[in-house]
């Protein structure tokens, strides 16, 4: 069997209080839906948590109108650092994550009238002349473009629903490209651009000339969960006229930050032939399936060219309504096919309401 990649599953965010972290990202982007809620220890992270085993409390927590969810991360052994200095533009790592909405227009106004840390003067549009979106900063100082979207799970009168893709810095952008391209499904490059463009103008360094590139697939996604996941895009930028920084340079994995990009996947085993082939072994494989009480599934990481930690989650079980002890096994089930409307939707009967 070939492998299939389902969409975004995730992104990591580490912080200093994963409950208080939570608040902000369920009360401002609706991701109340929590897939799990569980203290453990990090025991295969070795190579990114300074050779030993680190004690952590995470939740996964989702949108139910669609797109990626969060994995709220907090290391509990020790205050986590935060970033020596603020992100610029074209530093390695995610610099910043993509938020779905309906209208641009309307989420501008409820970001502002929420209070939020809102970066840009106005709507902006991208260099297609067609994507509208605007730039926001979280409490813990992670940036988020909140960008016009068209695929939806099903709408529940919030103006946003959950992570629609990643801004990546690169100092390759072409070996970069090729990962996300040829190995990864984003096959469809909506612009490739040089130049100081205005619309990053709000961002740390958003004056500084970069070449950026879109990326998409060109495909419906499939899988269990591809309806909910929905259509996601990367965009990389290089920039050429200072020396980027590793985000994550001298600090732990699961400090604070934007800390993978995580995407749901089937087919661990071809996934990982062809990433060696390509030249990305994986540096983190759980081998056999991790259980985390409430779900279970095999994981593994890779680096991109400039080791911004990418994550692979091939979901062996799922909790539908936890509080009666409803989980489903996805072992059986044909790795292709999507799960029923009605059973993706039956997540949202976790949520947790303010």
């Amino acid at each position: 069997m070939d492998y299939i990649i389902s969409g975004i599953q995730q992104v990591g965010v580490g912080c200093k209080d994963v409950y208080k972290t939570w608040d902000w990202y369920r009360q401002m982007l609706g991701a109340d839906v929590p897939v799990f809620d569980e203290k453990a220890t990090a025991a295969l992270m070795l190579p990114y948590t300074g050779g030993q085993p680190r004690e952590r409390h995470a939740i996964l927590a989702l949108n139910m109108q669609g797109g990626g969810g969060f994995e709220i991360w907090q290391h509990t052994q020790h205050v986590p650092t935060e970033p020596a200095v603020e992100p610029q533009l074209g530093d390695t790592g995610i610099f910043a994550v993509k938020i779905k909405c309906f209208n641009a227009d309307k989420a501008f106004e409820h970001f502002k009238s929420k209070g939020a840390n809102v970066l840009s003067a106005e709507v902006e549009t991208g260099p297609d002349a067609v994507e509208r979106y605007f730039w926001v900063k979280d409490p813990y100082n992670n940036l988020l473009q909140i960008v016009e979207a068209k695929n939806w799970f099903q709408k529940q009168g919030k103006p946003t629903g959950g992570v629609y893709g990643v801004v990546l810095g690169t100092t390759n952008m072409e070996k970069t490209t090729a990962l996300f391209r040829d190995i990864l499904g984003y096959d469809q490059v909506v612009y490739e651009k040089t130049d100081a463009l205005p619309d990053f103008k709000a961002l740390p360094s958003g004056n500084t000339p970069c070449t950026r590139v879109l990326l998409r697939h060109s495909q419906a996604r499939l899988g269990a969960f591809a309806p909910l996941l929905g259509a996601t895009e990367i965009e990389l930028v290089q920039t050429f006229d200072r020396t980027p920084k590793r985000l994550f340079e001298n600090r732990f994995w699961g400090e604070c930050g934007f800390i993978h990009l995580c995407f749901d996947i089937n087919g661990m085993d071809a996934l990982k032939n062809r990433l060696n082939t390509e030249g990305y072994p994986f540096t983190v494989d759980s081998a056999n399936s991790f259980d985390m009480g409430e779900a279970a599934g095999r994981f593994a990481y890779i680096e991109d060219a400039d080791g911004t930690l990418i994550e692979f989650v091939e979901t062996h079980k799922v909790p539908i309504l936890k509080k009666i002890g409803w989980y489903l096994n996805l072992t059986k089930r044909r790795p292709e096919k999507a799960l029923p409307r009605w059973m993706l939707k039956a997540l949202g009967l976790n949520r947790v309401n303010d």
